[in-house]
This record gives C-alpha cells, sequence and structure tokens, in this order.
C-alpha cells in the first residue's frame, strides 16, 4: 500500500541529506547527568541523523542558492539546503513559498522576500518574521516552528515589538537579525498519530495514569474501583501541583514582556 503524500511534502527535494552536515546524537531516553530518569516516558525510537542546522545565517553579504528542500526528522518544519557564492553548503529552516532555485540574501538590509535574512530595524511594519534573535549575534531562537512567525507591529527606540505565534507582544533588540516569511510546512498542526507504534517509532513511550496506580506511587491512586484523586487539585507523582498551575519562573527576558500571552 502506498503512502500518501501531503501538498507539504511534495515540495520535498529526492536526494539524500549532505553527508558533511550529519552527525549521530546518542539517546538519553529522558536520562539526565547522573543517569536517573528525568524526564518520563521517554525511550525507543527509530535512528536517525541529525542535520547541523545555520541559525545564525553568518555568511553576511554572501548570496545563497537554494539547491534542495528537504525533511529533517529533529524538527517540525522543512530545511532548505543553501550554496554559497564560495560554494560552502548549509542547512537553514526553510519557509513558505521557497522553491529549489531561489536567492537569499543575508545583510542589514535586503529586499523583502521569503527567506532573506536582515535586521529588524530594516523590516516594514506588518511583515511576518521567524528564526529571530533574542541577543544580536547568538543566533535565531524565537519563532522556528511549522507554520510559526512573529508579526512587527511597531519600532520604538533601540527595540522592535513583535507579536509572537502565542499572541504575546514582546521587546527584541533592533539590531537583532530575523528572516523574512513563516517556517515552512503549516500542515503539521492537523497531522495525527493514527496507532501506537507511530508513537513509540517517535520515542514516546506509553504513559499510565495517576489514578491506575497504589497509593505508594502516586498522590492519585488508590481505592477500590473506579475512585476519584480524592484531592482539590491535581498533583504530579512527586506531590507538587499540576494543570493549571505557573510553572515559568521570573527570567530575564520578562522585562521585554509588553503583553502576556492569552490564557486558555
Amino acid at each position: 500500500m502506498k503512502s500518501k503524500r501531503t501538498s507539504s511534502t511534495r515540495i520535498l527535494t529526492k536526494k539524500e541529506p549532505e553527508k558533511r552536515l550529519l552527525i549521530y546524537l546518542k539517546s538519553k531516553a529522558g536520562r539526565g547527568s547522573s543517569g536517573r530518569i528525568t524526564v518520563r516516558h521517554q525511550g525507543g525510537g527509530v535512528k536517525r541523523l541529525y542535520r547541523i542546522v545555520d541559525f545564525g545565517q553568518k555568511k553576511i553579504g554572501i548570496k545563497a542558492k537554494v539547491i534542495a528542500l528537504e525533511y529533517d526528522p529533529y524538527r517540525s518544519g522543512f530545511l532548505a539546503l543553501l550554496e554559497y557564492e564560495d560554494k560552502e553548503k548549509r542547512y537553514t529552516l526553510a519557509p513558505q513559498n521557497l522553491k529549489v532555485g531561489d536567492e537569499i540574501q543575508i545583510s542589514e538590509k535586503a529586499p523583502i522576500s521569503a527567506g532573506n535574512r536582515m535586521k529588524l530595524k530594516n523590516i516594514p511594519l506588518g511583515t511576518m518574521v521567524y528564526n529571530i534573535e533574542i541577543e544580536p549575534g547568538r543566533g535565531g531562537k524565537l519563532a522556528r516552528g511549522a507554520g510559526t512567525g512573529a508579526r512587527i507591529l511597531a519600532q520604538e527606540d533601540k527595540f522592535t515589538h513583535l507579536e509572537m505565534p502565542s499572541r504575546e507582544i514582546r521587546k527584541v533588540f533592533r539590531e537583532c537579525f530575523a528572516s523574512v516569511g513563516m517556517v515552512s510546512n503549516p500542515e503539521k498542526i492537523y497531522e495525527k498519530i493514527p496507532k501506537a507504534g507511530r508513537s513509540r517509532l517517535r520515542g514516546i513511550r506509553p504513559t499510565v495514569r495517576g489514578s491506575a496506580m497504589v497509593p505508594a506511587d502516586h498522590p492519585h491512586g488508590g481505592g477500590e474501583g473506579k475512585a476519584p484523586i480524592g484531592l482539590k487539585h491535581p498533583k504530579t507523582p512527586w506531590g507538587k501541583p499540576a494543570l493549571g498551575v505557573r510553572t515559568r519562573r521570573r527570567r530575564w527576558t520578562d522585562r521585554y514582556i509588553i503583553k502576556r500571552r492569552h490564557k486558555k
């Protein structure tokens, strides 16, 4: 039986990945440096190679040509294989509507075209951007998932105001670089996992309900038959509050948030 290909995957180039840009990452199966499980329900998974992605795109002033669009098993969006004028090849995040043969420019100021990378201060208001730096020269950190992008709302002093995919509005330094457009493969959000084996191939192990355990293993455990958890609020296996509880600690970037994201 032939597998169905979505409209997004049809744009991918039929070629082997670039060997010099591949490395093998050892699977940790949710274990920390001490060897103990710190993240549950991880393990197994199909073997895969990591593509070295150039998030910073520091080859400023050198034009690049898209020679392939490829799938990346480690991320939701697709990758574009660029060949620069000096014949060096690098992977970068592919935006929507990018095609093989297109040219990409990286400079302080460049044409407003999908994939071109420039400083935020030179991008017009209302433009969608992705792979955004938080600190100048540190490489893109924000809006890197499939179908995501941030909208430029305003320019103020040293900062650019961005509306993030979560509808949070935050300030980012104007000297930071960002790529024009939105990340490719927006249909990823509609993808469904049809069977348990697909989850196992992704390295996701089965999750047991706390109410199905005994009291020694989980605060929700115990009782005869199908018993309620017996608590006012759900808890983690270690007794900490769960579901709807704020988990974000105070970070240095909090001062740059103008408006928090909407609560679900």
